[in-house]
């Protein structure tokens, strides 16, 4: 059985994550919480230049995913390996998380939101979603995976969930001190950042950041739609 952790980050894909909470991960690390990542996706239809294949692609995001977790000192990255823009809503997928979440026992769980009308990405909406479902009530229901008690993993109640890209955020975070560390991270993932020089995505981000700390007395944030479920 692993360690138990404080934090678990569940992407649809890679670079997913540094954007929509990487400044979060950061500081929290920082402060001593523990944290792992679990990818859904394996990313493999994320370019549009022919001459890229899937199967390289796949593999050049596992590694820049990796290099983006070590930058923010993430304890461990999980690659579920589903087909990009293939996530379902099964059985299957929610409990390969609920296995997760029981193994690692995390007191916070963060995901994207699933419920952003009309245009989203399919594998985000499924991601947010099945987390949803798995942390609750899949995850604390004694009787939900009657094989995982077999197997040791006894059911277990996440304390709280944050949903990043929310359109009714509630929570801040702020992340002035280790915006520098979410830069960094993001650009880790060449493949989608591609040549974008470092200034304009800096910027970019810097704004939208300033936009989510509005009325803060602080620079810098990133915001979330927080849910509390166990105290």
């Amino acid at each position: 059985m692993p360690e138990t952790v404080d934090v678990m980050v569940i992407s649809p894909h890679a670079d997913d994550a540094e954007g929509g909470c990487g400044g979060t991960v950061a500081k929290w690390i920082k402060e001593g919480k523990s944290v792992v990542y679990v990818l859904c996706t394996n990313g493999d239809k994320g370019t549009n230049d022919p001459a890229v294949k899937p199967e390289q692609l796949a593999a050049t995001r596992e590694k820049e995913q990796l290099a983006a977790a070590d930058v923010l000192g993430v304890r461990e990255v999980i690659f579920l390996r589903h087909p990009d823009q293939g996530l379902e809503e099964t059985p299957e997928f929610r409990k390969e998380l609920v296995r997760l979440i029981r193994m690692y026992c995390p007191d916070t769980v963060i995901t994207v939101d699933p419920y952003r009308k009309y245009i989203w990405h399919r594998d985000h909406r499924v991601t947010g979603q099945v987390v949803l479902d798995a942390v609750f009530p899949y995850a604390r229901d004694l009787y939900a995976y009657p094989d995982l008690n077999e197997e040791g993993l006894k059911p277990f109640k996440v304390k709280e969930v944050l949903l990043w890209a929310s359109e009714e955020p509630n929570y801040n975070i702020d992340i002035t001190d280790v915006f520098d560390m979410k830069v960094r991270a993001l650009r880790c993932h060449e493949s989608q950042v591609g040549a974008a020089p470092l200034v304009e995505m800096e910027k970019r981000i810097k704004e939208r950041s300033r936009m989510y700390a509005q009325g803060e007395d602080y620079e810098l944030a990133e915001s979330f739609h927080r849910v509390e479920l166990f105290r």
